[in-house]
């Protein structure tokens, strides 16, 4: 293997010189810079990151730390975070998924370990790990939840809005018998949108009807029971919104299973955006949540404070919109 001494050698510099030259440092000229960068291609030199590390006393890895991953992180979500951050991510970095409800001790987070970490947060009891990181002073930027506190950055989606609309979407077509199968209760995710629900339904003065309003988990078993569940009600509601689109994807099922056909009979709209609801059957109309672009906005600003240490914003809110598609229709029965 190709060392930076053989490459030394060859150049008649210094091993330090070269060490210098490869790491793009301005005590080195130009042209022996050049000189340098040529014989080490010519040679398919690879650099050593563990001396490299040592050397710039970094890790070369990123952390990115979701509430849970075996728990309400559904595998589209945890893809679509990977190629966001990815997307701008340095070639040179590698990155190290965990999940904070399965961390035992928070003192095994430290800086040697990594150069910058990313909370995808569902949930305030995250809070406890984050201020725990933003004190250790590894740079931070956590995702997905929005924090009221300004000192830390944070990159979220506005899920209310996205919600407020599509349901507002949904009255305009004629439905007045709106039900909602709720996420993790612990979840922010699940308190901002079921708010967008009840604010549209309040703007256009309709009920909140109790026995139209459950709670599922975020998986596809919740959606297909708490389905079944308001299917099997007197008076079924027109249209059901899941508060992600794995649980549409079992409201699905259980309206097949009940002979119910979506949306002829009852409408469902799901939240995420998924890749899978564009193929479901019929293709799930839902509210498109941009995950790869936040994890690609958080990951740029991990970047700048990890090599200037500030921001010019700290608090950047991403918009959600309905995408339309085969699930949604006017209601059959006016009621």
């Amino acid at each position: 293997m190709v060392t930076i001494k053989d490459i030394a050698k060859l150049a008649g510099v210094s091993h330090t010189t070269v060490s210098r030259a490869l790491n793009d440092s301005p005590l080195i000229k130009p042209a022996t810079k050049d000189k340098i960068k040529k014989i080490a291609a010519e040679l398919h030199y690879v650099p050593n990151f563990n001396a490299k590390s040592l050397v710039n006393q970094k890790s070369y890895t990123i952390g990115v730390f979701f509430s849970s991953i075996s728990h309400g992180t559904s595998s589209s979500f945890l893809v679509d975070v990977i190629k966001g951050v990815n997307s701008v991510l340095d070639e040179n970095y590698s990155i190290a998924v965990n999940g904070i409800d399965t961390l035992v001790h928070f003192d095994k987070i430290i800086s040697k370990r990594f150069d910058g970490i990313i909370v995808l947060s569902q949930s305030d009891t995250d809070n406890a790990f984050i201020y725990y990181i933003q004190q250790t002073g590894i740079p931070l930027v956590v995702l997905n939840r929005r924090l009221d506190d300004p000192s830390i950055p944070n990159v979220s989606a506005n899920d209310q809005q996205g919600v407020e609309q599509a349901i507002d979407e949904a009255i305009s077509l004629g439905h007045k018998n709106l039900a909602y199968i709720n996420g993790k209760s612990s979840f922010r995710s699940s308190a901002e949108r079921k708010q967008g629900f009840v604010n549209s339904l309040s703007k256009h003065r309709l009920p909140v009807q109790p026995e139209f309003m459950v709670n599922g988990d975020y998986s596809m078993e919740s959606g297909f029971e708490k389905m079944k569940q308001l299917l099997d009600l007197p008076t079924p509601p027109s249209l059901v919104f899941c508060a992600n689109d794995d649980m549409a994807i079992g409201a699905l099922k259980a309206c097949f299973s009940k002979e119910r056909k979506v949306p002829n009979d009852i409408s469902i709209i799901g939240f995420d955006d998924i890749a899978f609801a564009q193929y479901s059957t019929p293709a799930l109309t839902t509210i498109h949540k941009p995950i790869d672009k936040i994890s690609e906005i958080g990951m740029q600003m991990l970047i700048a404070l990890m090599n200037n240490g500030t921001l010019e914003k700290t608090q950047i809110l991403v918009d959600t919109f309905l995408v339309k598609r085969e699930s949604l229709s006017f209601p059959t029965k006016q009621s």
